[in-house]
């Protein structure tokens, strides 16, 4: 995970610009945790209420709580005509800080296989290394 001098691999950052294709939105299950300032952002965006949106999009996991998904693992915020998310400018923090996440910046390895599933992963601009470790901090995955 270090290079040179201890630094992090990505020291002289990462180039990242989300294309809005949705890929990281569909494929194996799995979890999106959301917190209560999340799902009352999301049921404004949709003009719900906050009860009615988690009732309909939620799905608790111990004390937890996670999006529901479709069947074959989509998103259930996921547009699926138009492929983009129904509540982006407020979609959770998980979703906010992908790619950044420590278990695909462990090493080059990691990095390049979320590139292969992510095409905004080596596009745009260069995102600097203080701008990764604030994303990576506020999400564990």
């Amino acid at each position: 995970m270090a290079g040179v001098r201890g630094e992090a691999w990505y020291s002289e950052g990462l180039r990242f610009e989300c294309t809005q294709c949705g890929d990281c939105c569909t494929g194996a299950e799995g979890y999106v945790w959301v917190n209560q300032a999340e799902i009352d952002a999301m049921s404004a965006r949709l003009g719900m209420d906050s009860n009615v949106f988690e009732a309909q999009f939620v799905r608790r996991i111990g004390v937890r709580r996670s999006l529901t998904e479709r069947p074959g693992g989509d998103c259930v915020l996921l547009d699926p005509a138009t492929r983009g998310c129904t509540v982006y400018n407020d979609r959770p923090r998980q979703c906010r800080t992908w790619p950044f996440w420590d278990s695909n910046l462990k090493s080059p390895a990691a990095w390049d296989e979320a590139a292969q599933g992510c095409p905004g992963c080596n596009k745009g601009n260069l995102v600097p290394l203080e701008k990764i470790k604030e994303q990576a901090s506020k999400i564990r995955i």
